[in-house]
């Protein structure tokens, strides 16, 4: 069995990023021309400020000189998160997203824009924006049922507390 570069950059960084607090999402070698460039990204529940992710990148940088594992050549190391529109892939990425807007694209063919109102083991409860002066509406979605799903950037959502202070 044959294993890629980055499936063995994973197995070497993965439990470095883990005593750092943090999750590794992804890891990504590109070459353009002569220059290679490794993408690592990095998450947590409470999500990874500037100082983890400086904090991880240093980390990162002396295990990859103790190693030959970028082989000969320069390379330039990049840290980062997953971004605002992150990809819904593992279970605790739904169980960050609660509270969220996702498009989801079903199994079935079907989109669903919705909001994450929970997640357990078998799959989330959303709740579907109602339209032209309807209510919104529950729904559950199984993850065997979820083809993919991707976070949506909200401009102009109020925060809970403005809500709050506006109902009192």
């Amino acid at each position: 069995m044959s294993t890629t570069q980055s499936e063995r950059l994973r197995v070497l960084l993965e439990p470095l990023v883990s005593s750092q607090g943090l999750d590794l999402e992804e890891v990504e070698v590109d070459s353009v021309g002569r220059k290679r460039v490794l993408r690592v990204v990095v998450d947590s529940d409470e999500g990874a400020d500037l100082d983890a992710i400086a904090d991880v990148s240093r980390a990162l940088s002396v295990k990859l000189d103790e190693t030959d594992a970028m082989g000969e050549g320069e390379y330039t190391l990049e840290v980062g998160t997953p971004g605002a529109e992150r990809e819904l892939k593992e279970h605790r990425h739904y169980v960050r997203a609660t509270d969220r807007l996702v498009k989801f694209q079903l199994g079935d063919g079907d989109e669903l824009v919705a909001r994450i109102l929970g997640v357990d083991e078998e799959g989330v409860d959303v709740e579907v924006p109602g339209v032209k002066g309807r209510k919104p509406t529950a729904k559950r979605l199984a993850f065997q049922d979820i083809a993919k799903a991707r976070v949506q950037v909200e401009f102009n959502r109020k925060n809970k507390n403005e809500e709050n202070a506006e109902e009192a």
